[in-house]
């Protein structure tokens, strides 16, 4: 019997665990469940984060209008699909209409999505989404890279494959010289600042 904490998950692992013919109960699983769930948990937290909440807090009106980039913001997600790891980068942009959000919060909205289970896709837009409707700007532009180990553990096992997604909207979307701009400051690498 292994050691439980009481989370609800853990049984539902020590059964995977019998499932796969493996003994739970053996040494070096005696604690797996309790680890699995508490693992589980921290993946999956963003579903008890509200997006209004991390923004709203921090949005200041200003003047400035020209395009706020928030590049290489790094990720990890679950595949709602296998459930297995997807990780990578977003970077993100929007032109401001009055406001801005702190520029900490754009980070923590992709990780308050990025901790639930997700597909690349989905996330993208969720990001795009929110920020369009809180700061209500000319434009928002969004586009995630990510590896995925469903591809590369399983099925077809590739093993250098990446996929990437996007979102624009507004002028990134209506303008190709806004988008044009974004996407070529995206591509630009930063050197060290240290």
């Amino acid at each position: 019997m292994s050691e439980s904490s009481g989370d609800p998950i853990e049984p539902l692992i020590e059964r995977l665990l019998g499932e796969l013919d493996e003994d739970p109960s053996r040494d070096g699983l005696l604690r797996t469940p309790a680890r699995v769930a508490k693992a589980m948990r921290f993946f999956c937290r963003g579903y008890s984060q509200n997006p209004d909440q991390i923004l709203n807090n921090a949005l200041f009106d200003v003047s400035y209008d020209e395009m706020v980039i928030v590049k290489d913001v790094d990720f990890y997600s679950l595949c709602e699909h296998h459930m297995l790891p997807f990780f990578g980068r977003a970077h993100i942009a929007y032109l401001p209409n009055g406001k801005v959000v702190g520029l900490s919060k754009i980070p923590r909205l992709v990780e308050m999505f990025s901790r639930r289970l997700q597909v690349q896709e989905r996330l993208t837009t969720e990001i795009a989404e929110t920020l369009e409707k809180v700061l209500e700007p000319k434009g928002v532009a969004v586009v995630v890279e990510a590896i995925h180990l469903c591809m590369m553990m399983r099925g077809v096992a590739q093993q250098n494959a990446f996929a990437i997604t996007s979102s624009m909207r507004g002028a990134f979307e209506r303008d190709p010289k806004t988008r044009s701009e974004f996407m070529g400051l995206i591509r630009h690498e930063r050197k060290s600042f240290a």
